[in-house]
């Protein structure tokens, strides 16, 4: 992904956590966000896109809980929807009604061939990963 992309990213987000505070829940004294990890979803963001007594405002409104990295709910979600893109999606449909039908009668097959996501990310899995980005950690403070 392009540098320039992430950034845009970055300020998207801090548009929603905004939005968020000032817009959907004004009255709130505390607004409690779930969420991937995704790179651009840190409170960092707020203050790349605003100045920095802005971001802290927006901030101290926000408790950020994160999904776990490998095994989410999300992930397994992201896989379902990148299947439906796949199987279902992968042309031009003409209107909101046809597209409406078509996920409806691929969402129908999916539940009764009772598809399942092959969750493959062990503990041991993450061990091993955990093991090498801190060898790599280790070697590039070096």
């Amino acid at each position: 992904m392009s540098k320039s992309l992430t950034e845009e990213r970055k300020r998207d987000y801090a548009q929603q956590m905004k939005y968020l505070v000032d817009e959907r829940y004004p009255d709130a004294i505390k607004i409690s966000v779930i969420h991937d990890q995704l790179n651009t979803h840190v409170p960092a963001s707020l203050y790349k896109a605003f100045e920095p007594h802005e971001a802290k405002r927006i901030l101290d409104k926000l408790e950020f809980h994160y999904t776990p990295k490998h095994g989410s709910w999300l992930n397994m979600a992201e896989i379902e929807l990148s299947v439906l893109a796949r199987q279902c999606l992968e042309r031009r449909i003409p209107d909101q009604e046809t597209l409406k039908q078509e996920v409806a009668a691929w969402q129908l097959r999916r539940n009764q061939g009772n598809h399942s996501v092959d969750w493959q990310f062990t503990t041991a899995d993450a061990r091993i990963k955990q093991s090498a980005t801190l060898s790599l950690n280790s070697r590039l403070t070096e």
